[in-house]
């Protein structure tokens, strides 16, 4: 199978949902010895920005989105491994995490797939997160990125904790924060001295390419 007809396999897959073909292709791409992070780009990625082009413009919904996901961590997680070290190196890291006190993921966990398929390289610190770990991680792993989200106007101000403590820790100046969630705003995100709100998960992923 020529590289071009493996590539839209692995896009049409993840457009589709089907995560079976995005294995398959996956493998296949392996066995062309094609670079596998052009799979991923041109293929996985290419797929999932489609889908999260249709979700911002509600042209598909929430459950739509999450099957695509399931569907392009299935060829992830053949293609990541065969990654040059190297090629690793050059990727911005990022995480996302649901503060402390806080339960609700759909959000971070479409936010966490618009940034893989944006690029990053992301770590999902999962919800109900301490705050005193996301502070001593993003310095520890030296990340690039963190997008803090909450459903819940009581856990709002574990966001500017992060951020004071971020400040405290001397790292603030080499970390982006991008906060989301329904009772945020970009006012609040201003006042807790935080660098972005986003409207929804593609605004996250594309403020930030663009900020990095």
């Amino acid at each position: 199978m020529s590289k071009e007809k493996i590539l839209n396999k692995l896009s049409e897959a993840v457009v589709t949902g089907k995560p079976n073909l995005a294995e398959e292709g996956a493998k296949e791409a392996l066995a062309a010895k094609m670079d596998p992070l052009d799979a991923i780009n041109n293929g996985l990625v290419r797929g999932m920005s489609i889908i999260g082009d249709k979700y911002a413009a509600r042209q598909v919904y929430l459950p739509q989105v999450l099957m695509s996901a399931k569907t392009m961590y299935a060829g992830l997680d053949l293609l990541l491994p065969a990654i040059p070290k190297a090629s690793m190196k050059d990727m911005k890291k990022c995480a996302t995490a649901v503060v402390e006190g806080d339960v609700h993921d759909i959000g971070k966990n479409i936010v966490k797939t618009m940034l893989t398929a944006g690029g990053f390289v992301v770590t999902d610190w999962g919800k109900d997160v301490p705050l005193d770990k996301i502070i001593k991680e993003t310095k520890s792993e030296k990340l690039d990125a963190v997008a803090l989200s909450t459903l819940m106007t009581p856990t709002m101000d574990g966001m500017k904790t992060v951020v004071d403590g971020l400040v405290e820790s001397g790292y603030r100046k080499k970390v982006k924060i991008c906060i989301g969630g329904a009772p945020t705003s970009p006012s609040f995100a201003k006042e807790i001295g935080a660098d972005h709100r986003d409207a929804n998960a593609q605004d996250c992923a594309n403020w930030l390419k663009e900020a990095l």
